[in-house]
This record gives C-alpha cells, structure tokens and sequence, in this order.
C-alpha cells in the first residue's frame, strides 16, 4: 500500500491512524500541500480532487477517508472500527461527521487560502477556525455525554471510528489555541487515545519531513 499523505493533513492522519491499528505496512508518499503538489498533474491523475490522502492498493486508488477506512474495515476487520450493529454503526458515523461533515471542511487548506485571498486578517481567519471547532466540539461532547458506554472512548471500552477522526481535530484545535475546557469527554477520549502507539506513531510529529 502506498498513501500519498501529508503530514499536517487531517483526513490523511485518520487514515494514518486506521492503518496502524490494523496493523497494516504501508509506505508514505509526501505531498506537500504549502507547495501546490496536491495540484500537479500526476497528483490530479491519481486524485482529481487534488486532496490527500490517496491509498493505491491492489492496483486501484481510494480518496476520502471515511470511504478509505469502510474499505479496509471491509478487508481488514480487526479491529473494526465501523461496528457492524446499525444502531452502534449509526452512532459512530454521526460523532465521525461533526468532524468530516461540520468542522473540517470550514478549517481546510483551501478555505484559508480563500479567506485569505478575500482580505481576511490571520487573526480573523484563526478566530475562524477556533469558532467551527468550538460549535462542533460542542455538539460531540453532548453526544459522547449521551452515550451509555463504559471506557475512556468515544467508542467506549476500544477506539473506533469516532476517535480516529476525534484526534486529528484535537490536533488542530490545540494548533490554534482552541480553549478546551468545555470538552472533557473530548479530552480523556483524545488522551486515552493518544496513549495508544497506533495513535502516536500517526501523529505529524512522528512522520514530519525532514525539510
């Protein structure tokens, strides 16, 4: 397998994540999205898109994580990360939204760059940032709070889908000085998380390019 990765992107460390705790070998292509290679030609042959990540294996090429991680629940089912029970799926998939769905998309690159070019200020733009983290935050935390499972997780006694996309968002949140305070679900699941080595070793600390 081979991921075209970049090491601060956070669709690409969820996909990080769900690899190592299947314990699965992969090689890392970097892409250095600061440099425009996400919009290369060869990178747009892969992914027309021009976003990472992008998993070439068995001779195709998987884009979006959430699509990426249902695959290799699919051919790599422990551990699952996805449950396979509807109604636990279902609760699953909704906290891996507010991530996917609600705060990352308003906190991407692209959107930054948008912003930016609109004339926003940096302070602007971060405060931005902070404020769709914070509303989503907010949201999974009353839904963690709802939630009648036993285990630091948001998946409860074991990690699933929910904390993979949880802790990338941590990471960013704390990148841009998002008070946590309200969210102490979030931060014992993000810390039981992160004491795990397939969560550490994903972390961009551990894969930046030595640049």
């Amino acid at each position: 397998m081979l991921l075209h990765d970049y090491f601060r992107s956070s669709a690409a460390y969820r996909v990080r994540i769900a690899l190592n705790l299947k314990g699965i070998a992969y090689e890392r292509r970097e892409v250095m999205l600061l440099e425009n290679q996400q919009r290369s030609p060869a990178h747009l042959a892969l992914n027309p898109q021009g976003l990472v990540p992008a998993l070439e294996v068995e001779g195709k090429v998987l884009t979006q994580s959430l699509a990426i991680i249902d695959w290799l629940d699919a051919r790599h089912p422990e551990p699952r990360l996805i449950p396979a029970d509807p109604d636990a799926r279902a609760v699953a998939l909704a906290k891996a939204l507010v991530v996917a769905a609600d705060i990352h998309p308003l906190n991407n690159l692209r959107v930054m760059r948008k912003l930016k070019a609109m004339g926003i200020a940096d302070e602007a733009r971060d405060e931005w940032t902070r404020h769709w983290i914070a509303e989503g935050f907010a949201a999974l935390e009353a839904m963690a709070g709802a939630d009648d499972n036993a285990g630091p997780f948001l998946g409860g006694a074991a990690p699933d889908i929910a904390d993979v996309f949880l802790v990338p968002q941590m990471f960013n949140a704390r990148r841009f000085a998002t008070p946590l305070d309200a969210f102490p679900r979030l931060v014992r699941a993000d810390a039981a998380a992160q004491a795990i080595e397939p969560f550490a070793a994903a972390h961009p600390d551990r894969v930046a390019p030595n640049v």
